[in-house]
């Protein structure tokens, strides 16, 4: 093995165990895939669980501040209120303020799915937030830092 392919070996374990990014998206991943399987009964997924939490408010919300939030571009947040419009969840109407603006709706039914997901959560994250141990303040505070 030659010198560049031995220290490109070591760097390939160096950052299979200290990348913070790897890490990150390899635990975002399992997660995702635990609360989907927990919330599949209510017919969404962990993402859409996200979605309709930051829509329960009492006025409807323009699409910027959501995929702000959320950390996704207007694109993706659209492609990703498609299915919970098609199911009910959500309305998407037009600004009546700026006509190529539109506001989001968490719809009645949106919330009744809401409200018996919410209750799925608790559990799991109470169930999640043992299994961790140590800190979970301190992680949320360093996630939220990088956020």
């Amino acid at each position: 093995m030659t010198r560049k392919e031995t220290d490109l070996a070591e760097a390939t374990i160096h950052i299979r165990d200290h990348c913070l990014c790897l890490h990150a998206q390899r635990a975002a991943r399992a997660l995702a895939r635990r609360f989907d399987d927990a919330l599949r009964p209510h017919g969404i997924t962990s993402g859409q669980f996200s979605l309709l939490n930051v829509l329960n408010r009492r006025e409807p919300v323009a699409m910027g501040p959501v995929a702000k939030f959320l950390a996704m571009d207007r694109s993706t947040l659209t492609a990703n209120l498609k299915p919970l419009e098609r199911q009910g969840l959500v309305s998407v109407e037009v600004d009546p303020d700026d006509r190529r603006s539109r506001k989001l709706i968490l719809t009645a039914e949106g919330r009744k799915v809401l409200r018996a997901a919410v209750a799925v959560w608790r559990s799991e994250h109470a169930a999640l937030e043992k299994e961790i141990g140590g800190d979970p303040d301190a992680l949320r505070a360093g996630l939220r830092a990088i956020a």
